[in-house]
């Protein structure tokens, strides 16, 4: 896999980090200390992110995505049966 990184202080570079950073402060204000959130908010907010459709997905959730490239290896397909 291809890996890109841009430069620091470069956020137009990175716009989808910029959009899913916006989309979490929805939920967490900037300067929230995510040592004192609970796990469980945490996780909250992790699968509402995942389960929502995204346009350049074919309006798939990134889980339905991940889950089905997972099914197409077989070494994780009983894995992937519980989700």
């Amino acid at each position: 896999m291809d890996v890109y990184f841009a430069p620091p202080y470069s956020p137009w570079e990175r716009g989808l980090n910029e959009n899913v950073n916006g989309l979490i402060r929805r939920f967490f204000p900037k300067g929230t200390d995510f040592n004192l959130v609970p796990e469980w908010k945490l996780a909250k907010v992790q699968n509402l992110l995942n389960e929502r459709p995204k346009k350049n997905l074919g309006f798939k959730t990134p889980k339905e995505v991940f889950i089905s490239e997972m099914m197409k290896q077989k070494k994780y397909q009983q894995l992937v049966r519980f989700y």
